[in-house]
């Protein structure tokens, strides 16, 4: 069976682009840790799609050559924090109905080529500097969450999560620049996730 990892740099996460096998240094690395000594006898194979600054359309664009060509069982992704992030630091604007078409077409493209499709909701926890974001990144949320709950075979709030946890726990427990999980934060993620992968392996 096979599991692509598709999404930005918390997916991404310092991957040698030059190795298939390499998956980096975040979750998806703790989750492969996990995943593969459960089911020893079964032929996994976990590859890491992930690519630094992308956002909703860079995976769009991408899904074809780096998710489809490959014919998964299963594709996880986590996406959608750049948009955000790119307006606040770059200017670019972020135009919430392309936005939501980017998402659905993602979406309905992946399920269309017949692979399970597991989705990530993004976060942002509350850094000082990330904090005037949190407006625009509800609005984003809102749509990601509505479509993919509608579209994906599994939706994982992680958002919800994370806040609810730094209620009671410092935020750099978790991420440090509210953005880049910490490695507590990866294992967050990853045993999150797992559960909600081990629903679809064959």
């Amino acid at each position: 069976m096979r599991i692509v990892f598709f999404g930005d740099s918390i997916t991404d996460c310092e991957r040698d682009r030059n190795d298939e096998r390499s998956l980096g240094h975040g979750y998806v690395k703790v989750l492969a840790d996990k995943l593969l000594p459960l089911y020893p006898d079964t032929d996994l194979e976990l590859i890491n799609k992930g690519i630094s600054g992308n956002e909703v359309c860079d995976l769009l664009a991408r899904a074809g050559s780096d998710v489809i060509s490959l014919n998964p069982d299963a594709v996880v992704i986590m996406i959608g924090i750049n948009n955000t992030l790119h307006k606040y630091k770059y200017g670019k604007e972020l135009n919430l109905k392309q936005f939501e078409n980017d998402l659905t077409e993602l979406l309905t493209r992946l399920k269309d080529a017949g692979m399970a499709v597991i989705f990530l909701e993004p976060f942002l926890l509350p850094a000082p500097d990330k904090l005037r974001m949190r407006k625009l990144f509800n609005e984003e949320l809102e749509i990601i969450d509505r479509v993919a709950s509608e579209l994906a075979d599994e939706f994982v709030a992680f958002d919800e999560m994370f806040n609810g946890l730094v209620i009671t726990t410092p935020y750099t427990e978790y991420s440090e620049d509210g953005v880049h999980p910490t490695h507590r934060g990866s294992r967050l993620i990853a045993n999150t996730a797992i559960k909600a992968i081990r629903k679809h392996l064959l």
